[in-house]
């Protein structure tokens, strides 16, 4: 795994600079995490077989993104496409994608395909609110068009975040990167709890995007 190239400027941190802030996070992912886990487990096991009745393949979807300073990871999903779905090539997620199978299209609106990446966070490579991780040469590729693109690594990323609340699938790059870079300069245990909030709304009325 390759890690994405970040200039000097983005190893500074931005947002709450109290000490106490990142231990506070820490705890809330790992306790939010375990709970999530634990209520989930239900869902993983009735939709992973699901998704093995309707099409061969594995039950999860593993794939590179990149996570703080650009380090990569895997990051874990029940897989909600068809195998192979990018045989011809990396693809940002749409609305109504055609790849995705018809258990995929349901999980995806109720983001129940999201549940696995509570592993990432109590691994730690992801937290409960941050930017939503993107593939490295995705982020290349967005950073050739979007100046700036690249600053939102300059967090560690999240199951939701600021840009999942405030728009869905139709959201170009360049107006999430407004929206997580909001984030990012802003960031405290008041803004985390209220997209937290926010995102069971957004659960809901089945809008937004992850």
């Amino acid at each position: 795994m390759k890690e994405v190239a970040l200039s000097p400027a983005l190893s500074q941190r931005m947002g709450d600079g109290r000490v106490w802030y990142p231990r506070i996070k820490r705890l809330l992912d790992v306790g939010l995490s375990l709970v999530g886990l634990a209520l989930g487990a239900p869902l993983l096991l009735f939709f992973g077989a699901l998704i093995r009745l309707e099409s061969k393949g594995p039950v999860f979807y593993k794939q590179v993104r990149a996570g703080l300073d650009g380090k990569p990871f895997i990051i874990l999903k029940l897989r909600s496409m068809v195998v192979r779905a990018e045989s011809n090539g990396q693809q940002w997620a749409v609305k109504d994608d055609v790849r995705a199978t018809r258990v995929g299209r349901f999980i995806r609106k109720t983001k129940i395909d999201e549940l696995p990446q509570l592993i990432n966070v109590l691994r730690g490579e992801m937290s409960i609110v941050g930017p939503r991780p993107e593939r490295p040469a995705l982020i290349v590729s967005f950073s050739r068009e979007v100046a700036g693109f690249k600053e939102r690594l300059r967090v560690k990323p999240g199951l939701t975040g600021w840009a999942q609340v405030h728009g869905g699938y139709e959201l170009s790059p360049a107006e999430k990167l407004r929206f997580d870079l909001y984030y990012i300069r802003h960031q405290s245990l008041g803004l985390d709890l209220r997209i937290i909030g926010k995102t069971f709304g957004v659960l809901i009325g089945g809008k937004g995007s992850w």
